[in-house]
């Protein structure tokens, strides 16, 4: 099944929708990493949840996903650009140990001080528009229900979320009840939250799973009058470079990186998302702080 992403909103009725569908990119991305079976999960939840909230920004920007933990994982973190290109990476404690049948709590928030932040870029949009970032305290037993909690809490929007992920997918849908109908003319259905939100009560992770996301839409909501928007689809693009890496690498200073020099005969950087490793001699540095660039012939390519 295709990687896909579907908008739509319920006519006369002020509730709009989305589902996701991961596959091939997911596992196109998680092949580059060994995560425990536990973290996969909630990373590909988390992934899910990003590209639905990415699809409802209004301008051209990108979409940051943080979840710091306080147990076993330190961080969760999906990147999602306006086309959907997303990369996303799980941070576990050096002394981490993950049962089998670990979950949210024990995983994430084991002593209730965990964090949701969602930071919204704008990139090259408009003038005018500023980097924003909201930070809320985890709540809820799961991925779904604390990013519930930080649309309520940060954004007033009353949304509900349903996640599930495993090694060969990734997906999830969205409700957000809306300030005013759609379109389409006549009386608001006053109904409208209840009964869709009742309806997607029924869904289950395996469906979600197993099931296009057309059909899941269709399953669910035959009997109402929707207005669907052209389909979009999400890929695994990770937006490292040798130009980027060498530009944090003067972040540091030269002092550091001199030492690391000194101490390593040459600087090794490897992107957490998409494992591409990057290599910097002493010839290197002293292009980069002389120039502020490197030359890109001299890399080694990513892996």
């Amino acid at each position: 099944m295709a990687d896909r992403l579907l908008k739509f909103l319920f006519q006369r009725a002020p509730v709009r929708g989305e589902v996701v569908r991961l596959s091939r990119s997911w596992r196109q991305m998680t092949a580059l990493h060994a995560y425990p079976a536990p973290v996969l999960r909630l990373l590909g939840e988390t992934t899910a949840a990003a590209t639905l909230l990415a699809a409802t920004i209004k301008f051209a920007g990108n979409l940051i996903l943080q979840i710091h933990g306080d147990g076993p994982v330190q961080l969760l973190v999906v990147e999602c650009r306006p086309d959907l290109a997303f990369r996303a990476t799980a941070k576990l404690r050096a002394d981490a140990r993950i049962e089998a049948g670990a979950g949210w709590h024990e995983l994430v928030n084991a002593d209730g001080r965990g964090r949701c932040a969602i930071t919204l870029d704008p990139g090259k949009s408009p003038a005018g528009l500023q980097r924003y970032q909201g930070i809320v305290p985890l709540q809820g037993s799961s991925v779904a229900e604390a990013l519930q909690a930080y649309l309520l809490q940060s954004e007033q929007i009353e949304s509900r979320l349903w996640l599930a992920a495993d090694g060969r997918a990734a997906s999830g849908m969205l409700l957000q009840r809306v300030a005013h109908p759609s379109s389409g003319g006549g009386e608001e259905d006053e109904d409208a939250w209840r009964r869709t939100t009742t309806l997607s009560d029924t869904v289950s992770a395996a469906e979600l799973l197993a099931t296009a996301a057309e059909d899941v839409v269709h399953r669910l909501f035959w009997q109402e009058p929707l207005e669907r928007y052209a389909p979009m689809t999400p890929r695994f693009a990770c937006s490292c470079s040798r130009g980027r890496t060498g530009r944090m690498l003067v972040t540091l200073g030269r002092a550091e990186v001199d030492s690391i020099l000194t101490e390593q005969g040459s600087v090794h950087v490897t992107c957490e998302f998409c494992n591409a490793q990057y290599s910097f001699d002493a010839v290197d540095v002293g292009q980069l702080f002389a120039t502020g660039s490197v030359d890109p012939g001299r890399a080694s390519p990513p892996h």
